[in-house]
């Protein structure tokens, strides 16, 4: 729980969710801090102002958007207004009060079709992208990189995550997802628990070892050190322009892997079912995390047996995430 004394906390309300009020209630027991906490809307800009009046901002992490993959393909609009018109608002919200260090949540999406892999931070970008999110992660990584280098006062920090896994080891703070699961994780631990009857799994003919897509996973814990580090870098250093990382282990673990190692650390058996593989995904994707360490001094520091381990452990202990059971359940 490494973080500054200070955070506020920008989200959509309806990303925020059923659990919001409860998971920020954990990470105050969890630091012993009170969490301040504003409930904002970033497309009304009305309101991102009026948080800005209101309250004094060192910095900005901003890690608001909408991110299922899959459903961004089906309704574009959407994905397109709620995460570019977000990103406009609040940085016209900086630039106007003076807030000029940003660190953006961006995605491995924005690599798209990889013709080299370990992907790194060089490798092509927005080209062959296949979904609306990632089309809308490489647009902020476009206007980010434009602001740098047209307003030279701005310290920005992208950091493009690959897939993000595990939960705090305390098994009191962990992905509650709205509805199905999106992501393959805990779509699996679902699956385990038996909230959900069987994992779909999408595609076995992946030119792959054992047929499925191969990804890059990281601990949400070491995701949450990389973010330290870079607000460490923007804090120490002055005009760095617009610096990009990769936050991953720079290891891939296929959909047959990941299945295993769940298994292993719940001592459950996952029924699976093998469906059609869908046009977004492709078939490995994992990167080269150097940079990350040569310039933050940040690396994982947990595998993949810890990444299970702690998912699990969240999901035995918070079966239906932060909401109570079912009535009908109970």
């Amino acid at each position: 729980m490494e973080q500054p004394n200070k955070i506020y906390l920008l989200c959509l309300f309806k990303i925020l969710g059923l659990g919001g009020a409860e998971s920020l209630k954990r990470v105050s027991e969890l630091t012993g801090k009170d969490i301040p906490f504003a409930k904002c809307d970033l497309k009304n800009e009305q309101e991102v102002e009026k948080l800005f009046k209101t309250q004094k901002f060192d910095s900005i992490i901003h890690l608001a958007a909408l991110k299922a993959v899959a459903k961004s393909v089906e309704t574009p609009l959407e994905y397109y207004s709620n995460n570019l018109i977000g990103s406009l608002n609040l940085l016209n919200m900086c630039k106007k009060y003076g807030v000029k260090k940003f660190i953006f949540s961006s995605s491995a999406t924005v690599y798209g079709l990889p013709k080299e892999l370990p992907i790194r931070e060089d490798s092509p970008t927005g080209q062959g992208l296949t979904n609306t999110y990632g089309q809308t992660k490489f647009m902020v990584e476009k206007i980010l990189m434009d602001l740098a280098k047209a307003e030279k006062d701005w310290d920005i920090v992208i950091l493009r995550y690959f897939n993000p896994v595990g939960a705090h080891p305390s098994g009191r703070i962990g992905e509650d997802p709205l509805g199905l699961p999106n992501n393959l994780m805990p779509f699996v631990a679902q699956v385990c628990i038996g909230r959900l009857p069987v994992l779909k799994i999408y595609g076995d003919k992946f030119d792959t070892p054992d047929g499925t897509g191969i990804r890059d996973y990281i601990h949400i814990m070491d995701l949450a050190r990389g973010h330290v580090s870079a607000l460490d870098q923007i804090k120490k250093n002055k005009q760095i322009g617009c610096e990009i990382y990769n936050l991953g282990t720079g290891k891939g673990y296929s959909v047959l892997e990941m299945v295993a190692a769940l298994e292993k650390a719940s001592g459950r058996k996952i029924p699976i079912e093998i469906s059609a593989q869908r046009p977004v995904d492709v078939a490995r994707m994992y990167c080269d995390p150097s940079l990350a360490y040569e310039k933050l001094g940040w690396r994982c520091e947990y595998g993949l047996s810890e990444m299970c381990r702690d998912l699990w452990n969240w999901q035995i202990n918070n079966p239906y995430g932060y909401n109570k059971p079912p009535a009908e359940q109970v």
